[in-house]
Order: C-alpha cells, then sequence, then structure tokens
C-alpha cells in the first residue's frame, strides 16, 4: 500500500498583502497528477489546512476543490488532522459529508475510536491513529496553587501520555496485526524550525522528545514544522514540511511531500521534491550590493517577488527610486524594502535585524520590559505567553 504524506498548507497565506492563491492551486494540481503518477492509496495531511481558524471564500474553494478532485480519484482513502492555526469546529463541520467521499477529519480526541482509522486495499491493511493538534484543555485540569513550573510539566507529560494512550488504544484493536500509521501536529524537541513557524508553545511547552513515538508505529507522518526533516535519525519519524515557501526566510529550501510504500514486512520512502510555483528571493546588502543582485535576477527573466533589506551605514537616500527604476519592463515584483539603517536608530542592536512589522508578539513584550527594566523577570514572561496561547487557541467559530 502506498501512502502519501503532507502537511501544513496554510491555505490563504499571503506574503506582504500579496495573496498567493495561484501558488496554492498550482501545488493542488501537482499533487493530483503525483498521486496518479505514483499509485498512491492513502493521503495523510497532516494539519495546518489553512493558514487562519477563519479562512476566507477562496481559500475554502480551493480546498473544497481539492477535496472533490481527489475524492474521485484513485486514492482510496483521504485523512486530515487539525492543526494549531485550524478552527477544530470549522474544519469537523462538513465531515460527514465527506465521510461519505472517504474523506475523514479528525479535530478533537472525545471519542477514541473516532481516532483510529482502518484503510483497507484488497488483502492489504494499515491502521491510521490520526492525533490532532492537543489544546490545553486536552492536555491537563487546572489546580490552586499550581506553579507556572507544574503547568508547563503537565502539558508536557500530558500530550506525552495522550500519544501512548491513544496509539496503545489502537493497538488493542488492531486484532489483524496491520502495521500501524501514527498522524500528529506537534513540536518535537531539537529539530529545525523555520521562521514561518508562528510558535504556539514556547520554551519548553510541549517540546516533547522522541520518544513520544511508540516502538510499534511503523510511520509516523508529523506536521507543524515547515521544515522537511526526519527526526533523531528515525526514517520513519518525518515533518514533510510546508509544500511552499511561507516567507521569504524558506525560499531556499528545498520543499517535499513524502511517500511511503508499506509492503509485508518492510517499508519504502521516498522523498519526493516539490517544484517551485513562485520563485522568491531575498536581497540584503549596501545599495551597489543590492541594485547589482536585482540586475543579476533580472538577466533570469524569471518572475520573481523580492525582499530587500538594506544593511548599508548611511542612510539610503534615493534607493526607493533607484530600485523602481532598476526593475521597470522586468519580471521581478518587490514586496517589501526593509531600512535596518533606520530600525538600527529605534531599536537597540538585538532588533536591528528585523523589521518593525516582522516583531513578534514576545518581542514587543520583551522591548516592553526592558523599558520598565525587568527583562529578566522569567515569571512574567511566562505568565504572557500562557495568556497568548490560551488566545490564539480559542475556537472563535464556536
Amino acid at each position: 500500500m502506498k501512502i502519501l504524506h503532507t502537511s501544513d498548507w496554510h491555505i490563504g497565506k499571503s506574503l506582504y498583502g500579496k495573496q498567493r492563491y495561484e501558488e496554492f492551486e498550482s501545488f493542488f494540481k501537482w499533487l493530483l497528477k503525483l498521486i496518479d503518477l505514483e499509485g498512491i492509496d492513502v493521503l495523510l495531511i497532516s494539519g495546518d489546512i489553512f493558514d487562519t481558524t477563519t479562512p476566507g471564500n477562496r481559500a475554502q474553494e480551493i480546498y473544497y476543490s481539492f477535496l472533490s478532485k481527489i475524492s474521485r480519484s484513485r486514492c482510496i482513502q483521504t485523512i486530515i488532522i487539525a492543526g494549531n492555526h485550524d478552527s477544530p469546529s470549522f474544519l469537523s463541520a462538513p465531515k460527514g459529508i465527506l465521510k461519505d467521499l472517504n474523506i475523514s477529519i479528525v479535530t478533537d480526541i472525545d471519542n477514541m475510536d473516532d481516532l483510529i482509522i482502518p484503510v483497507r486495499n484488497g488483502e492489504e491493511e494499515v491502521k491510521v491513529v490520526a492525533i490532532p493538534y492537543l489544546r490545553d484543555k486536552d492536555l491537563r485540569v487546572v489546580e490552586d496553587g499550581e506553579s507556572l513550573a507544574d503547568k508547563n510539566l503537565k502539558v508536557v507529560t500530558g500530550i506525552k501520555d495522550k500519544f501512548h494512550e491513544i496509539c496503545d488504544y489502537g493497538k488493542s484493536k488492531n486484532i489483524s496485526d496491520s502495521p500501524m500509521i501514527l498522524m500528529g501536529h506537534l513540536f518535537v524537541a531539537g529539530c529545525s524550525t523555520g521562521d514561518g513557524e508562528r510558535e504556539l508553545y514556547v520554551g519548553t511547552l510541549a517540546q516533547v522528545g522522541s520518544d513520544i513515538i511508540p516502538s510499534y508505529i511503523r510511520y509516523a507522518a508529523l506536521g507543524h514544522l515547515h521544515v522537511p526533516q526526519e527526526i533523531n535519525k528515525s526514517n520513519h519519524i518525518r515533518y514533510s514540511g510546508s509544500p511552499i515557501p511561507m516567507g521569504f526566510d524558506e525560499s531556499i529550501q528545498k520543499k517535499e511531500v513524502v511517500i511511503i510504500d508499506l509492503k509485508k514486512s518492510e517499508i519504502d520512502i521516498s522523498r519526493i521534491t516539490v517544484p517551485c510555483f513562485q520563485k522568491l528571493s531575498r536581497i540584503t546588502g549596501d545599495k551597489p550590493d543590492i541594485l547589482n543582485q536585482l540586475d543579476l535576477i533580472k538577466k533570469e527573466g524569471i518572475n520573481t517577488w523580492v525582499e530587500i533589506e538594506y544593511s548599508g551605514s548611511q542612510p539610503p537616500g534615493t534607493l526607493q527610486e533607484e530600485i523602481e527604476d532598476r526593475i521597470k519592463e522586468s519580471n521581478i515584483e518587490v514586496r517589501v524594502i526593509k531600512n535596518r539603517y533606520l530600525t538600527q536608530l529605534v531599536l537597540d542592536e538585538n532588533f536591528v535585524s528585523r523589521d518593525l512589522t516582522e516583531l513578534s508578539y514576545f518581542d514587543v513584550f520583551e522591548k516592553c520590559l526592558e523599558s520598565a527594566d525587568l527583562q529578566d523577570d522569567e515569571e512574567l514572561k511566562t505568565l504572557y505567553r500562557d495568556v497568548v496561547k490560551k488566545v490564539e487557541e480559542a475556537d472563535i467559530n464556536l
């Protein structure tokens, strides 16, 4: 049986205000062709289907159009779990209809039987254990007087316990002893991250060890991190990563999907590179550097979106006008021009490499703490992060 693992689509993601619907449509068109070419039987999508909990009409149209087409393909089963960016109630609303199309949506762990999904193709069978992103309410009970350290420990322990509890339950129902596949959306400690991930759990929160994966799991299809990678050199425990770059910081990453060919006694894993549907390029330097790099991109003649960061030691002067003149009648679209020189006048050296528009909630809070001479108050930082996490976990569609 052949299985395809993908995740972190983030449909509806924009880039400095530029919508990317054509990229998403191109990816899904390519994915459908790959599924047909490779003879894929099962499609696993490990969370973060949409970029926000309230996706726009166009994002929804692209998503449901793909599901309609996949239901008519040779793929016999599609399984989707909710990620931290997804609204569980929104994602699960049509699951009754989608189930009739052999598309399973898993957004909560209220009923463990719903998390164990057997897939049969002739004489072959696999059991998929589908665990969505686990929210705070799934992991711990609030107790009076507990410390922040106690809360953090409960979250980490809760994730590990839930994964083993659900997997063991699936194993107990695995009468035919068919291979078990695990789906999850979480952060495994020690993995590579890109700036595109919005950290919901920070510090030690939810950074669980790889021992969260039981030894009897044949393949773990993970989502949440955008960098494709295996865990602790274990080829069968993988993040597929996002299929398109979520930002300019991911522009040099090789994006991929993973194909798992399950046989009776062995497993064959192959990584398929996703084509680049929109070239992104990052330029940093002083004025001559920037203009020279633009000339090189212009010579390529490829439709390119560019992020520029001026890092010269003197005011940039007429740089913006010179950039606009340099890219006339070209396929270059400059999405943003950052001015590190100006930023340096406003922010201290810890922030000179970042534009104000890119600062996270936590960056801004750190600045507030510094201005109040409270930068070493770790308890206050943890409390703030806990509040942000609760706000972002709230399902506004309920």
